[in-house]
């Protein structure tokens, strides 16, 4: 029987690199590290398992590229030369597989607790911010935007000296990169703020950063969240930004719709799914990898469908470790929550992860 387009191997067109099907572990909190940053043995586990599982990329949970950037408790860091011997043991287990595997960078900035960090948090410009003692956020000087750019980038040598693949840059989900990115909370009038050009040349930066300091050969993308109403970020500024960075030679881009089979919010009147106006949007395009809500091998069939290349998962593989593998079945459809404490476990959750997931309604039997 012939492989269904999922389960085919994938060729990045910027490096040439195949990998083994179309299938991506996105990324995902799990809270399972040290105080101090360091990854632990249970993060190396749950990744390995979903690797032996069959994915073609590992997507590491959202690691911290500065101190200042931390937004949780549990959340392992890149900022410090003394988390690269427990990175290295990562990419070791994972290269035992035929997976590749990927840091996601990030910086919480406004939503980097003040308590969890002790620096007031940072972001495009003094905003309303719980996270703060004063309930304001500083705006980011002059110096501080450099800080952060290198702060990315040395980041990014660290994964690249610890046997990383390459990193998605974290541009979604209302962090630091989405918050210079959002006009509702960019409310500068400088060369970082004001039409999308500024908006975005802190991303911009942080790419050429970057490929200025890493082999060609390391592989670097960006995750951004196409419409968020609450940071002011509409889904054609997203498609005039997709113009801008597969201009700086990325070799990916990871749409994170929550909801890949729904239709734009910004845009009215227009029937088809965020991926599919983004991926009719230009004739060229890094690959595009595209999450959210996606269960069964026909989610993810009706996602290459819209034009996605890769299919990105996450709550399905907290359960389901050998999703990829599986999914190549056109009938496959794992059962859905909640999932038993000894379920979880047996997916190689740890103590602290099983309790962060008793946060999701309806996700662990009580």
């Amino acid at each position: 029987m012939p492989k269904i387009k999922i389960s085919k191997p994938y060729i990045f067109p910027n490096l040439n690199k195949k990998i083994q099907n179309r299938t991506v572990l996105a990324a995902m909190t799990n809270k399972q590290s040290f105080s101090n940053g360091i990854l632990s043995n249970d993060v190396i586990n749950w990744l390995l398992e979903r690797a032996k599982g069959g994915f073609g990329v590992i997507t590491t949970a959202a690691t911290n590229v500065s101190v200042e950037g931390k937004a949780w408790d549990g959340e392992f860091g890149v900022y410090d030369d003394s988390h690269i011997p427990n990175l290295i043991k990562l990419t070791s287990a994972i290269h035992q597989t035929e997976s590749l595997i990927f840091a996601q960078l990030f910086h919480g900035g406004a939503k980097s607790p003040q308590k969890v960090t002790g620096f007031i948090p940072v972001s495009a410009s003094e905003l309303s911010c719980k996270e703060s003692f004063s309930g304001k956020s500083k705006r980011a000087s002059e110096s501080d935007i450099r800080k952060i750019i290198n702060d990315f980038t040395i980041s990014a040598i660290r994964c690249y000296n610890a046997g990383f693949d390459g990193v998605e840059l974290h541009g979604a989900h209302g962090y630091l990169i989405s918050q210079f990115l959002g006009k509702k909370t960019n409310l500068r009038t400088d060369i970082w703020g004001g039409e999308l050009k500024n908006r975005s040349r802190l991303i911009v930066e942080i790419l050429k950063s970057i490929r200025e300091n890493i082999s060609d050969s390391f592989m670097v993308g960006v995750r951004i969240s196409p419409e968020i109403e609450s940071l002011g970020i509409e889904l054609n500024d997203s498609i005039n930004l997709i113009d801008i960075l597969r201009k700086e030679s990325i070799d990916f881009i990871h749409l994170s719709c929550w909801d890949v089979f729904a239709k734009s919010n910004s845009i009215s009147n227009n029937k088809k799914t965020l991926t599919e106006i983004i991926r009719a949007s230009y004739e060229k395009l890094p690959a595009i990898i595209s999450t959210g809500n996606v269960w069964s091998s026909l989610d993810a069939k009706k996602l290459l469908n819209q034009g996605a290349d890769l299919v990105g998962v996450g709550r399905v593989a907290i359960a389901h470790p050998n999703w990829a593998n599986n999914v190549s079945n056109i009938n496959y459809n794992p059962s859905k929550p909640p999932f038993s404490v000894d379920e979880l476990k047996k997916a190689k959750l740890n103590k602290k992860f099983i309790s962060y997931m008793k946060n999701w309604e309806g996700f662990v039997k009580e």
